[in-house]
């Protein structure tokens, strides 16, 4: 009696803890469309993100460094057949790889894939109407690092 009454608690909370992170959509995430852009030391990188339409959002990003591309990659967040919202992304030169929505409010989005090699989270967080944080991090060497985008909206060219 008590492992059945323990598996149905069990299963209550899960089912619980599914449906608080299934109820989110898309369009949940608007908050990132738009263009952003970080200058730094001569290092610019923009990001470009599609308004939310058909349970996805598109988007790009460009890293030029003293007048070339270093980087580009290109990025997209959809509902998939579970509900599950990913973060998919495909850099220069690299396999894709597929991040799960973990954590939602109006303010900031975590996507995680612990076994991707790095990064395993990207995080985004809105500061302003005109200014948000992109963040990857990762485990690499036992330590948990970290990369900071900060980036302030900037006309869609």
């Amino acid at each position: 009696m008590k492992l059945y009454l323990l598996t149905l608690i069990t299963s209550f909370w899960l089912c619980v803890a599914f449906a608080q992170v299934s109820r989110h959509t898309v369009e949940s995430l608007s908050w990132i469309s738009g263009s952003w852009e970080m200058n730094i030391r001569g290092r610019v990188v923009t990001e470009h993100w599609m308004k939310p339409s058909g349970e996805m959002m598109m988007g790009t990003s460009h890293s030029v460094n003293d007048g070339k591309t270093h980087e580009y990659e290109f990025i997209r967040i959809v509902k998939n057949d579970a509900g599950t919202i990913e973060y998919i992304a495909r850099p220069s030169g690299q396999e894709g790889a597929s991040f799960s929505l973990i954590e939602l409010d109006e303010r900031k989005a975590v996507f995680e894939n612990l076994q991707h090699n790095c990064p395993q989270r990207i995080i985004y967080r809105r500061i302003s109407s005109d200014s948000l944080i992109a963040r990857i991090e990762g485990v690499r060497d036992g330590k948990l690092r970290g990369i900071d985008f900060p980036y302030r909206k900037i006309p869609c060219d």
